[in-house]
């Protein structure tokens, strides 16, 4: 799910490692006070952090792209973004298009040894579905499923579209022929967990007992995170024995400086760095266009963006290549719509809102608000502790006053349960978002982020006219039609300015040369089940 992402919003957890890591970090490059008992020279070695709020660890209600190393679904995408099979190897799909028999493959196991069956399945999609579980994410990627919705509304016991033909079929129903929905399945909420695991307690996450590629071996909080290869994965054994994650280590460039991690993520203040030929560093970057997009949410439903007239004037007041510039030293593309570049769906003609002060003032005074001095005080919630403003945001808040005399007051929302508090409601006029592809198809920006009925859409927007075309286009299978659909729909979604789109995100990754088989993937996969090393 989404950056700031991904989900495609990004991981709240990563966010709190860079500034954990400085906060626990004496000296970047200072030895660790503890012992990793595995041989680091048979690992693939990472830094990063951990989140305090275990539901981030849950498949079923994880707000970003999940643990692919721990846990599989039926489908998944391979290196190229085709779709695979994973616990299903094959299926079928009834001539209508509404009926998905799968076959769960016969050495499919959890990590504890016990054969995956047809009912984890449906257990794991109704414990998601379940009201109790409060999942923010069940409906959009199960909730094409027949009686998934009335499941998660408390008026089923069960979901009704799901039924075990025997112990490895299983067959779902879906309530229209969608050609994207078995995309959607690669999402972590389809993953499937054990119901034995699961029941004893909420701290199961610490020791779960998965389906994917690596097993759990340690979790050492504010320590490390280890994974060692699964040999009964029922896609073959890992090539890398373990995987590990070393928790708040220090910055991540000169962790791969000094040989302490394999991979590194590198940030827009050190980009000039490496992409320069000159610099050692060079020859291990590895770069790509991230199928995501950056933007701020106008909450349609709050004084005073329930008027169009002030979306417009706020989108028109914000100066996109300033802000790329200096907030992000160049390096982003300036996005003025949904979809990111290599979505299929792109559209190079798209006509977005142009950055005009003068215009966005004239549109402020023809609001029903009659300028700025008729607003409401505004309040912008984003991620973050105490009472720093983020340099994005406030890059914001500048324009916003310079431009149009308006003062905007930020609060911030503590990394762990940012998204719970935006997607329970609670926060102001304004907030952070941002979309990374899960499956790529237009449909799952256009529909999952602005249909009205839609759990992803946080900021109220509703267009009736909108909604009836991005029905129209879900059950459309000519798929020239369908892309001439959606294009016309994110027309529609930029003229209505529910939102402020800001950049579309570039990646830079270090990788040393003795990892092998890596491979940039604008989507999460488990990328590390088709590595190895060579002469670590």
């Amino acid at each position: 799910m989404g950056n700031i992402f991904k989900k495609h919003f990004l991981t709240s957890f990563i966010l709190l490692a860079l500034i954990s890591s400085l906060l626990l970090s004496s000296s970047v490059n200072a030895a660790p006070a503890y012992q990793i008992d595995v041989p680091l020279d048979q690992a693939l070695v990472y830094s990063g952090g951990e989140s305090t709020n275990l539901r981030d660890y849950d498949p079923a209600t994880t707000y970003s792209s999940g643990d692919k190393l721990i846990f599989s679904g039926l489908v998944s995408f391979d290196p190229q973004l085709n779709l695979t099979p994973d616990l299903a190897d094959t299926w079928e799909v009834s001539p209508d298009g509404t009926v998905y028999t799968f076959h769960i493959r016969e050495n499919a196991k959890f990590h504890d040894g016990r054969a995956v069956t047809a009912e984890d399945v449906i257990y794991s999609w109704e414990r998601a579905a379940s009201p109790e579980l409060e999942s923010d994410t069940v409906l959009t990627y199960l909730g094409d499923i027949v009686g998934v919705r009335e499941m998660n509304a408390g008026q089923a016991d069960h979901i009704s579209g799901l039924k075990a033909i025997d112990e490895h079929s299983l067959q779902v129903t879906i309530d229209a022929p969608k050609p994207y929905f078995i995309l959607k399945l690669t999402f972590p909420t389809a993953y499937v967990v054990d119901k034995a695991n699961v029941e004893t307690g909420e701290e199961w996450v610490r020791t779960p007992n998965g389906t994917g590629p690596y097993r759990l071996k340690e979790w050492r909080s504010f320590e490390y995170i280890i994974y060692e290869a699964n040999q009964d994965f029922y896609l073959g054994a890992p090539s890398i024995p373990y995987v590990v994650t070393k928790l708040y280590a220090g910055d991540d460039l000169r962790l791969f400086e000094t040989g302490e991690v394999d991979m590194a993520g590198v940030g827009s203040y050190n980009a000039d760095r490496v992409l320069d030929p000159t610099e050692p560093l060079h020859d291990q970057l590895v770069t790509g266009v991230d199928l995501c997009t950056d933007y701020v949410v106008f909450d349609n439903t709050q004084p005073p963006f329930d008027d169009i007239n002030v979306r417009k004037a706020f989108s028109m007041a914000f100066d996109r290549e300033r802000y790329i510039d200096v907030v992000l030293r160049g390096k982003a593309l300036p996005a003025i719509g949904p979809f990111p570049p290599g979505l299929p769906g792109f559209n190079y003609q798209l006509k977005g809102l142009p950055y005009d002060p003068e215009g966005a003032r004239e549109l402020l005074k023809q609001s029903k608000y009659g300028g700025t001095e008729g607003l409401p005080p505004i309040v912008y919630t984003n991620g973050g502790i105490g009472s720093s403003i983020s340099p994005d945001v406030a890059a914001m808040a500048e324009m916003w006053e310079q431009n149009l005399g308006v003062t905007i007051k930020v609060e911030n929302i503590e990394y762990n349960y940012y998204y719970q508090q935006i997607y329970s409601g609670n926060h102001g006029q304004i907030f952070g978002g941002g979309w990374c592809a899960d499956y790529p198809d237009p449909e799952n920006f256009a529909d999952v982020l602005f249909h009205t009925g839609s759990s992803q859409n946080n900021g109220g927007y509703s267009n009736p006219e909108l909604d009836a075309l991005l029905e129209q286009a879900r059950v459309e299978t000519d798929v020239t039609k369908r892309i001439a659909m959606y294009q016309q729909a994110e027309q529609m979604i930029v003229d209505d300015a529910p939102v402020l789109f800001t950049t579309h995100s570039l990646s830079y990754q270090l990788v040393q040369p003795y990892v092998k088989g890596f491979v940039f993937t604008p989507i999460t996969i488990p990328i590390e089940r088709y590595m190895w090393l060579d002469g670590k």
